[in-house]
């Protein structure tokens, strides 16, 4: 008798039990359902974590909760769930990877990489060490993994690209062959592998160590890859610490990336005082640390030293105009076209100088401008600086066809935009000028055109 009444104990307990737990476990199972049916990352990790915390013996969907969250772009909820997972697959070791990544966690990220490759390697992950080293500074490792990633997957664009940078200072070949490939995967690179091809062949043309480096880092400038310019510099100031130029080029580097230049520019002063070179980028300096004085008088030495050269009657006329001597920065951009009469920039320089400053707008401004087009038709720079001084004279119909030309070439041109809604505004088509603005905000949020979009937003359409 005491028997039977455990045994009914014990299924009145277990009926209890599925009572209770039986709503939880199917909600559970149809959790997990709705989860694999919808398309929608964001939910799907709120319905795998939904499944996960109901079924508990399925260790894995904390998992696919943790991918969805990562796809949804959730690093944060990514790493929580993840990292909750009693066991991690090839693929959720690579998700935990980034999410630490986009969390600026480049050491946990980096353990998360190779312990996805421990298990399955895949382009993506060695793609994540190679952010994590370049991250680091490592270049040695970061090419180590771009190298693994290209021999998976070797029509990432990308990867070739960024390989052929990291192969520049070290073989000049093999980088040209990584750059054209990038070139050929990805037509957006042409323009950046004609430069370096031809920096390359500069370089591989210079016949002292020193002098190569200095072309290579100049070219990685161009490209507007200043940390790899920076080792450039620094590995020709080991091979001569005499090089004016390569001391004056290290400053300048380390001014592009935050760093203190003066120390350099100041040492390149002093080995090579009559260097054009040395004084141009200090007049650059200078002119950057907002001390127009120093600029104006390292841009007269350099002018002295090639009194012929455009570019520095331009420097100086920049300058001028910073000081407020309007007269002087005139004078200093005419006689730059004077010098240079086929040049479309130093037209275009003048036209930018007489708009800004009210400057003989009409008889030298517009001109100027119109000289600039006439230069080069296709340049939708040199239109928008047309349409802006013809705007700038209230010729509205005239600037509204010019900048329609300008945005036919370029129609992300966010200045064209700019330029165009104030044409719109001023002719009190206040639907086309709000359209314009918003299109500069659009595609130049953080820019000087994005920041005066934002302005007349804030005044005309509060």
């Amino acid at each position: 008798m005491q028997r039977n009444s455990h045994v009914r104990a014990l299924l009145i307990l277990l009926l209890l039990a599925l009572v209770i737990a039986g709503p939880i476990l199917v909600s559970g199972f149809w959790s997990l359902r709705a989860a694999e049916s919808t398309d929608i990352p964001a939910r799907a990790m709120e319905l795998y974590e939904t499944a996960a915390t109901r079924l508990f013996w399925r260790g894995d969907l904390w998992e696919r909760a943790g991918i969805a969250a990562q796809q949804a772009g959730q690093s944060e909820q990514a790493m929580r769930l993840l990292e909750r997972a009693p066991s991690l697959s090839a693929q959720g070791w690579l998700s935990l990877g980034q999410a630490r990544l986009q969390a600026q966690l480049p050491d946990q990220a980096l353990t998360a990489f190779e312990s996805s490759i421990e298990q399955h390697a895949t382009a993506q992950a060695f793609a994540g060490i190679a952010q994590v080293r370049h991250m680091q500074g490592n270049i040695e490792a970061e090419r180590a993994a771009l190298e693994n990633q290209l021999l998976l997957a070797p029509e990432d664009a990308a990867a070739q690209y960024r390989l052929g940078l990291l192969l520049s200072l070290l073989d000049i070949n093999s980088a040209m062959t990584h750059f054209q490939l990038a070139s050929q995967l990805d037509g957006e690179y042409a323009p950046v592998f004609e430069t370096l091809r031809s920096t390359l062949n500069l370089a591989e043309l210079d016949p002292t160590e020193t002098g190569r480096l200095v072309t290579l880092g100049r070219g990685m400038g161009l490209v507007d890859e200043w940390d790899l310019a920076r080792r450039a510099f620094e590995a020709a100031v080991a091979a001569d610490a005499q090089n004016a130029e390569a001391w004056a080029w290290l400053g300048e580097a380390k001014q592009h990336l935050g760093g203190d230049a003066r120390a350099d520019l100041d040492q390149a002063l002093t080995l090579a005082p009559q260097s054009v070179v040395v004084r141009g980028l200090r007049g650059l300096y200078w002119k950057r640390s907002g001390d127009a004085r120093q600029a104006l008088s390292e841009y007269q030495q350099a002018a002295a030293l090639e009194p012929d050269n455009p570019a520095w009657k331009a420097s100086l006329g920049e300058t001028y105009a910073r000081l407020g001597d309007l007269v002087l920065a005139l004078s200093n951009f005419q006689r730059a076209t004077e010098l240079a009469p086929d040049e479309s920039a130093y037209w275009r320089l003048l036209a930018v100088f007489c708009v800004e400053n009210g400057v003989h707008v009409e008889d030298v401004g517009l001109p100027a401008a119109q000289q600039a087009v006439d230069l080069s038709p296709d340049d939708p720079l040199a239109l928008d600086i047309l349409g802006w001084t013809q705007l700038s004279l209230g010729k509205f119909y005239t600037a509204e066809q010019t900048l329609f030309s300008a945005l036919a070439l370029a129609p992300d041109y966010a200045s064209a935009h700019l330029h165009l809604a104030l044409v719109y505004l001023q002719t009190g088509d206040r639907t086309a000028a709000y359209a314009h603005l918003r299109r500069v905000m659009e595609v130049d949020p953080n820019g000087a055109s994005g920041q005066q979009a934002d302005a007349i937003l804030k005044q005309y359409f509060p």
